[in-house]
């Protein structure tokens, strides 16, 4: 009996780490060539550019010069509508605050589109 609540209570959490966990696909990735999944692109952006990218429908955000189109991941944000607080404009404060796990480092290579213009 107690080996089948083991496993039942691994299941379980295994089942919640699906929910708690958060996915990335490649709807995010926007109009710019995305080289080899390494976060390069060959493209770069003006501030005011980003900046037409403010809502739910069409959200940019800028993270350490680099642009990212989170549009798909705007709905599966664990923290809710905090994603569009900084939508088309900088968000590299928020982004490194002690809300988010490491796993969030790796899922946002894959929505990068290219750079910040100097």
């Amino acid at each position: 009996m107690e080996i089948l609540i083991y496993v039942l209570l691994f299941v379980l959490l295994g089942l919640g780490a699906l929910f708690v966990i958060p996915r990335s696909n490649s709807k995010g990735k926007g109009d710019a060539a995305h080289l080899g999944g390494s976060g390069k692109t060959s493209r770069s952006y003006t501030k005011k550019e980003v900046s037409t990218h403010n809502t739910r429908k069409d959200c940019w955000i800028i993270i350490k010069d680099k642009v990212y189109d989170v549009t798909a991941y705007v709905e599966e944000h664990p923290g809710g509508d905090a994603i569009l607080n900084n939508a088309g404009d900088n968000s590299t404060e928020g982004f490194f605050g002690p809300q988010h796990g490491t796993r969030v480092f790796d899922i946002i290579e894959d929505f990068c589109i290219g750079r910040l213009k100097d």
